[in-house]
């Protein structure tokens, strides 16, 4: 058994069409199809890149000055 992932093209008759890799053998094959109900985008809105988000920085100082966080505080000597 295989499990295959790829995108289907689904025509308004109900066909289905999908691209598979060619070590699948030619001929009959039983098959389950899980179908997710909301389609994909196009294939231009799947390649429009988003800007990225953008943060902006606060300055939110010590919580206490007595907690420096210097390495000699957070490790033992030995």
């Amino acid at each position: 058994m295989k499990s295959i992932e790829t995108i289907a093209t689904v025509t308004k008759d109900g066909k289905v069409t999908a691209q598979l890799s060619l070590d699948i053998p030619e001929g009959e094959h039983q098959v389950v199809i899980v179908i997710d109900e909301k389609p994909l985008l196009d294939k231009a809105e799947r390649k429009e890149k988003k800007a990225p988000l953008k943060f902006s920085a606060y300055p939110v100082g010590l919580v206490s000055e007595s907690l420096t966080f210097h390495r000699e505080d957070l490790y033992a000597d030995d």
